[in-house]
């Protein structure tokens, strides 16, 4: 939970500093990218996490690395800022919510669909178009497969779940059987 709230509030202000959809774009994408050097190079995931590592030797590690990069200096700045302040492990997080958070700010509400098999593009039109139509605003989708649905799909809105799914008329089924 802590975790949760230390993400929301380094995404908040890296998305503060951001004036376009381009820099947004532009910042995603390098953070993914040192995100995917970590993933790939644990040795130096497990170098610049080190507890016992003094904070100055780690920055001077990641400005070693971070200097032979085309980043921007935002991200660079953003990244030696978590590194600095032993958040790095926070990284994954920041990017996962880094979307959520931006359309949000711009006005765009998002949910994360939930079905056995994808959805054809006139499914998912078709759906985006239903959703804005009762959200009366623009609206992003996230898709993922999940198979313990069995069929149908489940739809998340923040902590709202709506669950048209055959697992949850299993679920619901069930609890009315337990009630009598």
């Amino acid at each position: 939970m802590k975790n949760q709230v230390l993400i929301k509030r380094y995404t908040h202000g890296l998305l503060s500093t951001l004036k376009s959809e381009k820099e947004y774009e532009i910042l995603s994408r390098e953070l993914k990218d040192f995100a995917n050097l970590l993933a790939a190079r644990e040795k130096l995931y497990d170098l610049l996490t080190r507890p016992l590592l003094p904070v100055s030797r780690k920055k001077k590690i990641a400005e070693g690395i971070l200097s032979k990069s085309s980043m921007q200096q935002k991200t660079i700045r953003f990244l030696l800022l978590l590194i600095e302040n032993d958040r790095l492990e926070l990284l994954s997080g920041i990017i996962e919510f880094l979307p959520d958070l931006w359309n949000e700010e711009k006005g765009i509400v998002t949910y994360e669909i939930l079905s056995v098999v994808p959805l054809t593009d006139s499914q998912e039109k078709k759906l985006q178009n239903k959703l804005e139509h009762i959200e009366n605003k623009p609206v992003a989708l996230k898709y993922e497969k999940d198979p313990s649905l069995i069929g149908g799909i489940s739809l998340r809105k923040g902590n709202i779940i709506y669950d048209v799914s055959i697992k949850g008329d299993l679920e619901r089924l069930r609890e009315q059987i337990i009630k009598g």
